[in-house]
């Protein structure tokens, strides 16, 4: 439903009076004003058009709606943690947590903090009724719940939950229980430089970035692909890999060769250096994986 001319004041202050994830043009130059700045672009996604869709962590719904306007047949947002925690409420528990060098108990998520109301689904619902959609809303654990009675879905997406989750296979054997066709996959991941193993899990207890303490596993992109076999996709494909490796170091001077000689000549022994730590690096990664 695109507002009449007269009502866009009212729709600008319903905008922003949510505290938005995603940015969702909303029609007639409103456009909310999200925290996430990226989003994937359509050569990143498959074709939606007649296709069932899941989308897995919703939040503000910017790829259930996006499905839905590229054609999609149906298209299910099923969100928990982001639509039901009270984050203004356990914010300041966790930065209590970090200033006192304490991990929270992320079990009060969904005791203490939690909201029946859910506050966080505010902004899904608000572009949902402006957009006039027909994407379904569903609430729902999707690490415990039941997923059976959900069926299969041709697409499902599991963007920027991977990393949320204390389980990564058990969630992605879920993924893969659920998909017909593709399981889109976007998550925080690792780049290690060096010669060692490829196929990493990097587990972090505490907030490494972004203030946030619900970053748990961040993968190699080796370990999202060794992950989702694992899992039971037959097929993965890398869609936005690690960024290029920086080129590698020039080989030394001539100047310097000449003082490595003069050294030996002069018996002097070189202090060895000291171990190097090979390069870490995070980045975005988008994998396609088939049944």
């Amino acid at each position: 439903m695109v507002p009449a001319v007269g009502d866009l004041g009212e729709l600008q202050s319903r905008v922003d009076s949510v505290a938005w994830y995603h940015s969702i043009d909303q029609g007639d130059g409103i456009v909310t004003d999200g925290f996430c700045k990226t989003f994937l672009d359509g050569s990143q996604l498959p074709d939606f058009a007649g296709a069932t869709v899941l989308d897995i962590g919703a939040w503000d719904g910017y790829y259930s709606f996006l499905a839905e306007r590229r054609g999609a047949a149906k298209v299910v947002a099923l969100d928990h943690y982001a639509w039901g925690v009270d984050f203004a409420r356990r914010n300041p528990y966790w930065v209590d947590c970090h200033e006192k060098g304490l991990l929270p108990d992320h079990r009060l998520d969904t005791t203490d903090f939690w909201d029946p109301a859910l506050p966080g689904r505010r902004g899904f619902d608000v572009a949902h009724e402006v957009l006039g959609s027909q994407v379904e809303a569903m609430v729902g654990d999707f690490s415990t719940m039941d997923v059976a009675p959900l069926g299969r879905f041709d697409i499902v997406l599991f963007l920027g939950v991977l990393y949320h989750l204390k389980e990564p296979l058990a969630a992605l054997e879920r993924v893969r229980q659920l998909t017909g066709r593709v399981a889109v996959i976007e998550t925080e991941a690792l780049v290690l430089g060096g010669d060692g193993p490829r196929s990493v899990l990097e587990f972090t207890a505490g907030c490494y970035r972004g203030f946030d303490y619900s970053n748990w596993y961040t993968p190699t992109i080796d370990a999202i692909h060794e992950l989702c076999r694992a899992a039971g996709f037959s097929k993965v494909t890398t869609v936005i890999g690690p960024p290029l490796a920086p080129p590698a170091s020039p080989p030394a001077s001539g100047l310097a060769r000449l003082d490595r000689g003069l050294r030996r000549r002069l018996g002097v022994r070189s202090q060895a250096a000291p171990p190097v730590t090979p390069p870490r690096k995070h980045f975005r990664a988008l994998v396609h994986a088939y049944p």
